[in-house]
């Protein structure tokens, strides 16, 4: 089994990324882990594209994945493809979409026409548009499909790719590996997070401390030809997010991924 490539998603660490001196740190202490690629998301937004591009290639680290938001990629499309050129970042995506205006099949259709002149721009920087999931997406439409099945369904793999987060998929009521493998070959990345019932809540856990199927979900990955398996956890609640990043790498490594 070789699996994706692992990745850091930045977003772990948001907390210490809105400044230029706090990410150069958190690089240098994600790629001390032994982090060689980055997602970069949720950093300040008054960071200096430049800079940032300069304190990747100071830690010998590589963006493999951006998130910015969809009216970014609307209305200021230039803006994004220049920043996304400038860290050498094949695979932008979103993060979600707002419901209230996407949440029928006419708001998916209304997206997927969008998303195509985004795309039209994308392809020829060497890019492609992925759409990132959380448990909302697995509402019923009337047609009985959930909308994240209408979203894939209706909409071109050429087009859209997905970003298929574990945690989320699960917490709707999906199983990881089983997306992956619906979704084989449109899923350049996927987002490794965790999942375990703690003092009687389901919390965020490290890969490999919660429930989730890895060997299964590696598999899938690897069946369908995910490129890169960025590791994310939303709260890291009594740890840092630098300790939980390594217990998951360290944990990926003693699956055999690295």
């Amino acid at each position: 089994m070789s699996g994706p490539i692992i990745g850091a998603q930045l977003y772990t660490c948001h907390d210490y990324t809105q400044t230029a001196a706090d990410l150069a740190e958190t690089f240098k202490k994600v790629a001390a882990i032994g982090y060689t690629t980055v997602q970069l998301s949720g950093i300040g937004p008054d960071l200096d594209p430049n800079d940032v591009a300069k304190m990747l290639a100071d830690n010998n680290l590589t963006c493999n994945a951006t998130h910015m938001g969809w009216d970014e990629f609307l209305n200021d499309l230039d803006t994004v493809i220049e920043k996304n050129r400038l860290w050498g970042n094949p695979h932008p995506a979103i993060g979600g979409l707002d419901h209230r205006k996407y949440g029928t099949l006419d708001g998916i259709k209304q997206f997927g026409e969008e998303v195509a002149g985004v795309v039209e721009k994308l392809a020829p920087e060497g890019m492609d548009f992925s759409y990132h999931n959380h448990h909302v997406e697995f509402f019923k439409l009337p047609d009985g499909r959930t909308w994240l099945e209408a979203l894939y369904d209706e909409i071109s793999p050429d087009v859209l790719k997905a970003e298929i987060d574990t945690y989320w998929i699960q917490a709707g009521g999906g199983s990881p590996a089983a997306w992956l493998r619906k979704c084989a070959g449109r899923i350049p990345i996927v987002h490794f997070k965790d999942m375990v019932f703690r003092d009687n809540e389901v919390v965020f856990a490290e890969i490999g401390e919660g429930n989730l199927d890895w060997p299964a979900i590696i598999q899938a990955c690897d069946d369908g030809g995910c490129e890169y398996a960025f590791i994310e956890q939303d709260d890291c609640y009594d740890r840092t997010p630098f300790e939980c990043l390594e217990t998951s790498y360290r944990n990926l490594e003693a699956m055999g991924l690295g």
